[in-house]
């Protein structure tokens, strides 16, 4: 139980801030080797993300887990009957945002001199005040994404496709549609955010030295540990929840509500640049947490979780390190 709580705690202070916001980072330099990276406190740290996935899988099948759907139904009323108002609004003044730091592409660290982006960027905003024209607000993210390739490399934007995802969320609710299938633009905006919070626990393995800066100026957020053990443990929780995005329905609303949590707890410790960068990934946790959409409950689905956390693991960790090769041109595999 102890354990459990210091891995909890841990990864919520460890997704406090975007590195590469706040710290020098270095991506052509060779990731960390994955026989440091798969130790035997690796093994551990998933072995826990497993079992608690496993026990929030079995609650949401029980007379408790009812319950609890049907108080998060309540208090998240407001949030699901206004979900499209509140991406606009966060949206619009993000783009307002960006406009006035002037300077930045997408994120903090995006920098760029173009003095046409930020005019472009309020023109985005701009697009938010009317459904109807949300479609081409979304079309100014992907091209702003797309410059964003052109000047830093797809290995760099492989950190954000959660704004393809409100892209895609924008477009498709201003237009009233949705993917074959069924997958509903919120679904969309869901499955980006598990690929980009999942992709970002990768790197804090791959590059644990990056924060290290970050633990001298807040060396209460190791909890004691070294910085070493303390990023495994943040990227072990960071990856558990991402993937509980993709789970049913009580556990991915419990993550979402676990991880708009972090990011607003980091607001406090790291300011208005944190605030402003993760605004679209907070908004985007809300309203995760207010969908009541519902999905038949099977134990066979359960006993499969550990295989799908397993191939989901082992596919980023692949792709991570796979792309960095290929991309970057590093030698550690």
């Amino acid at each position: 139980m102890m354990t459990t709580t210091l891995l909890t705690l841990a990864g919520t202070n460890a997704a406090m801030a975007h590195v590469k916001w706040f710290c020098a980072y270095d991506l052509v330099g060779a990731p960390r080797g994955l026989d440091e990276v798969l130790c035997a406190d690796f093994e551990k740290l998933v072995g826990l993300s497993v079992l608690a996935l496993l026990v929030g899988g079995l609650l949401e099948g029980t007379v408790l887990g009812a319950a609890l759907i049907r108080s998060l139904d309540r208090t998240t009323a407001w949030a699901r009957a206004n979900t499209e108002l509140m991406f606009r609004a966060v949206l619009g003044a993000f783009f307002v945002a960006l406009w006035t730091l002037g300077g930045v592409i997408l994120t903090p660290e995006l920098k760029t001199a173009n003095t046409a982006l930020p005019w472009f960027q309020l023109a985005i905003a701009t697009g938010f005040l009317w459904r109807r024209t949300m479609p081409l607000s979304a079309l100014g993210i992907v091209v702003l994404f797309a410059t964003a390739v052109a000047e830093y490399g797809a290995f760099h934007l492989a950190d954000y496709p959660i704004f393809l995802g409100l892209a895609g969320y924008c477009a498709l609710t201003g237009l009233g549609r949705a993917l074959p299938g069924n997958v509903r633009p919120l679904d969309l905006v869901r499955y980006t955010a598990a690929v980009t919070l999942m992709w970002a626990s990768v790197e804090k393995w791959a590059y644990p030295q990056w924060s290290y800066p970050l633990f001298i100026e807040h060396p209460a957020m190791t909890l004691g540990f070294t910085g070493e053990f303390f990023m495994k443990a943040a990227g072990a929780v960071e990856f558990a929840l991402a993937f509980a995005l993709v789970c049913t329905p009580l556990v991915r609303r419990v993550a979402a509500i676990l991880l708009a949590a972090t990011f607003v707890t980091a607001i406090f410790e790291f300011g208005k640049i944190d605030a402003i960068g993760h605004a679209p990934i907070i908004v985007a946790m809300v309203a995760i947490a207010a969908d009541n959409a519902t999905a038949p409950y099977r134990l066979r689905s359960l006993a499969l979780t550990p295989v799908g956390f397993g191939a989901a693991l082992a596919a980023f960790i692949g792709l991570y390190y796979g792309a960095h090769a290929l991309l970057q041109g590093s030698t550690v595999l």
